[in-house]
C-alpha cells in the first residue's frame, strides 16, 4: 500500500489515502471531493477551482496526472 494525502493529490486536506495503484489513488481522491463538494465545503471548492484554473486544456490535465502518477510511483510501500 502507498499514502498520499488529500493535499498531494491536490486538494484541501490531509486526509491520507491508501491504495495500490494510482488508478486506486485517482478513484479514493475523486470520491473524497464529490463527498466535500455536496458538503459545499470552502477550502475543498477553492482547490477545484485552482485546480480548474490550472488544468486548461487536456494537454495540461495529461501532464498533471502524470505527475501524480509518478509522485505516486516514487513513493514507498507500507
Amino acid at each position: 500500500m502507498k499514502k498520499m494525502t488529500c493535499r498531494q493529490l491536490g486538494g484541501a486536506c490531509d486526509l491520507e489515502f491508501q491504495a495500490e495503484t494510482f488508478d486506486e489513488m485517482e478513484t479514493l481522491s475523486k470520491n473524497h471531493g464529490m463527498e466535500m463538494f455536496k458538503k459545499g465545503d470552502k477550502p475543498h471548492l477553492d482547490a477545484m477551482h485552482k485546480m480548474k484554473a490550472l488544468i486548461q486544456t487536456p494537454e495540461e490535465m495529461k501532464q498533471w496526472f502524470e505527475s501524480k502518477r509518478k509522485e505516486f510511483d516514487q513513493l514507498p510501500h507500507h
